[in-house]
């Protein structure tokens, strides 16, 4: 079955075609067809070598919709700040004890958060939570005495982004239940974030593709041009 819809759905995509950002979104959403609420991901080729420091383009951005989707957040904080926590609706907080279980295999979260305090204790993870974007970092306001807002941020649909080692950003930006207007003005947020993040010293075509699609559907390029 799925592969008969993937087979309707590539009916519908001129793969040569690079469609204007609105078009695509209304092409990706329309095929979005799974028994389940699908992903909206958008996926950026960028012109830039991560291996140098001041290509690695990398932030938060928060998407006026949210991205429909659960975040769990976990916040090393201890006394009044871990009480902050709470109250702005932290999933997971501690300090010693919180250390300890990640050290353990336990990450049951998906945004984490540290008082500037606990940075010593956060360093006993780093190489647990490094490779997995789950280390807290001060350039993404995940290292931070305002806890509560940082919390609420992350729980409101902030997403963070990374270039990947190729050049490619990419970052899910919704739901295929949320209607065309929400999909468009998250994508076109994201995407805004990602030019106005553009290298002062990048010499060279910055933004090479953009691509939409759905966790079972088909990528629909993008016009960047009209971007």
């Amino acid at each position: 079955m799925a592969g008969k819809r993937l087979v309707n759905a590539y009916k519908t995509v001129d793969k040569t075609q690079a469609y204007a950002l609105k078009e695509a979104v209304k092409i990706v959403k329309s095929n979005a067809t799974a028994k389940f609420d699908e992903t909206i991901d958008v996926a950026i080729n960028l012109g830039v070598d991560p291996k140098h420091a001041d290509q690695m383009i990398r932030g938060v951005c928060a998407l006026p919709h949210g991205t429909g989707k659960t975040v769990r957040v976990a916040v090393l904080a201890q006394g009044e700040k871990a009480d902050e926590a709470k109250s702005a609706g932290a999933d997971i907080v501690g300090a010693e004890n919180l250390v300890d279980s990640i050290l353990s295999g336990k990450i049951d979260f998906d945004r984490c958060i540290a008082t500037p305090d606990m940075m010593g204790l956060a360093g006993r993870v780093a190489r647990v939570l490094g490779p997995k974007g789950l280390m807290p970092n001060p350039k993404l306001g995940t290292v931070t005495t305002d806890v509560a807002g940082a919390v609420k941020k992350a729980k409101a649909g902030e997403v963070q982004y990374r270039v990947e080692k190729n050049g490619i950003v990419h970052a899910g930006i919704g739901k295929a239940s949320f209607s065309e207007e929400q999909i468009y003005e998250n994508a076109k947020t994201f995407i805004d974030a990602i030019l106005k993040a553009k290298p002062q010293s990048l010499k060279g075509n910055y933004l090479k593709k953009i691509s939409l699609s759905s966790t079972m559907g088909v990528g629909v390029k993008v016009d960047s041009s009209a971007l």
